[in-house]
C-alpha cells in the first residue's frame, strides 16, 4: 500500500514522500495518527502542486540547513560524564547531551535529528551524524572526557 507522508519520520521516509508499507501499518498507525494519507490519485494531484508551490521554499530552507553545516563545521564537543578507573563511563552519553553542548555552542538542533552510531560507554573520541535536511548530513566528533 502506498502512503504520502505528512511528516518525516525515522526509517521511513520524509514529509511529501510517496512511500510503501504494508496495509495494517498504514490503516492502524499512519493514517489514524495523521502521519500519513493515502496516496490516491487526487492526493497525488494535490502533492504535485504543493510541492510545485513549495518549491521556492525548500530551496531556501536547504540553502539554510547547508549555512547551518557550513558554521558548525569541524567542531569538536566535549562531553563530560563520570567515569569508572578502567575508563567505562556510568551511564551512556545520549542525543540529549549532545543537544545540550551544541546548544551551549550556539547551535540550536533538535536531540531527534542527532545520530550516533553505537553506545557511548567509555572515554574517548566518537562521530555524530547531525540531519539538518533531507539532502543535508553533517558529521561532527565529539569526546567524552572524565568529569
Amino acid at each position: 500500500m502506498e502512503v504520502i507522508l505528512k511528516e518525516d519520520l525515522t526509517g521511513l521516509g520524509y514529509k511529501n514522500d510517496v512511500v510503501k508499507v504494508k496495509p495494517g501499518y498504514a490503516r492502524n498507525y499512519l493514517i489514524p495518527r495523521g502521519i500519513a494519507i493515502m496516496a490516491t490519485d487526487s492526493n497525488r494531484k494535490i502533492l504535485a502542486e504543493n510541492l510545485k508551490q513549495a518549491a521556492h521554499k525548500a530551496e531556501k530552507i536547504k540553502t539554510e540547513a547547508l549555512n547551518l553545516a557550513e558554521r558548525i563545521g569541524g567542531l569538536v564537543l566535549e562531553i563530560p560524564a563520570k567515569v569508572g578507573e578502567s575508563g567505562k563511563i556510568f551511564g551512556a552519553v545520549t542525543t540529549t547531551q549532545i543537544a545540550d553542548a551544541l546548544k551551549s555552542k550556539g547551535f540550536d538542533i533538535d536531540r531527534k535529528k542527532i545520530a550516533i552510531g553505537g553506545d557511548v560507554k567509555m572515554v574517548g573520541e566518537y562521530k555524530a551524524t547531525l540531519d539538518l535536511h533531507r539532502e543535508v548530513k553533517h558529521s561532527i566528533i565529539f569526546k567524552v572526557v572524565g568529569e
